[in-house]
């Protein structure tokens, strides 16, 4: 484990008690594995950190844009979502001081390991909250992610894969997608879904998920790649 006085210098920020930012970085994995261990799991502080966090990008919008509350909605969404989320904790290289059991370490990469490190953004926001308060918390926020509206917004990464592929697809080649179940496995009550997205007869790219929706959501962020769209 690395010395917190660096991540603390990742962030920005200078905690007056090392324990709350330590507190952010435990998952509830590590703790089964060491239930001596002196501080609790960070969900009560993610808890705290998703509400902080979703005023803080609230009040932004509301005071930088004057768009409808829909739009402000969705570009709110695209902000705050567990991709983006995680997406900010990697570069702030958070996983590097995450406490995790034995199980979860190895799955690095995975979207599991994508909602812990997403879980653990919000956490340290509560814990920076706790710490240093709101301005804090603002400045952090507004360094660190809301500076990545304007890609957001440029891109239109604010609409789901499915609205964005069918978009660009409709514009470029006339073609609606559409979406079909290439294989399902699993239990009832845990299926594992691959679905293709094709432009015509042509399979553009395949996505997997535990329902339909989210296969074809997955193949469709594939699918943009692929294209390049």
């Amino acid at each position: 484990m690395k010395d917190i006085s660096d991540l603390e210098k990742r962030l920005g920020v200078s905690f007056k008690d090392k324990d709350l930012l330590t507190t952010a970085l435990v998952h509830r994995s590590y703790l089964n594995e060491h239930p001596d261990f002196r501080l609790p799991q960070n969900e009560r502080l993610e808890f705290l950190g998703d509400a902080v966090l979703e005023l803080v990008v609230t009040e932004y919008l509301y005071e930088h844009y004057p768009n409808p509350e829909g739009e402000l909605t969705n570009w709110r969404a695209a902000l705050v979502n567990a991709i983006m989320l995680s997406q900010v904790a990697k570069e702030l290289e958070i996983e590097d001081y995450l406490y995790l059991s034995r199980g979860e370490a190895k799955d690095a990469g995975t979207k599991a390991r994508q909602y812990i490190l997403a879980n653990a953004f919000e956490a340290v926001i509560g814990s920076m909250y706790l710490d240093g308060g709101y301005e804090v918390c603002k400045g952090f926020i507004g360094d660190k992610l809301l500076t990545r509206l304007p890609y957001i917004l440029e891109h239109q990464l604010y609409l789901d894969p499915k609205s964005r592929f069918q978009e660009a697809a409709q514009e470029k080649t006339g073609i609606t997608p559409t979406y079909r179940v290439i294989s399902e496995s699993g239990p009832d009550h845990a299926k594992d879904f691959v679905v293709g997205v094709f432009l015509g007869g042509d399979q553009v790219a395949t996505g997997e998920g535990t329902s339909k929706q989210e296969a074809q959501v997955d193949a469709a962020q594939r699918a943009l790649k692929v294209k390049g769209w």
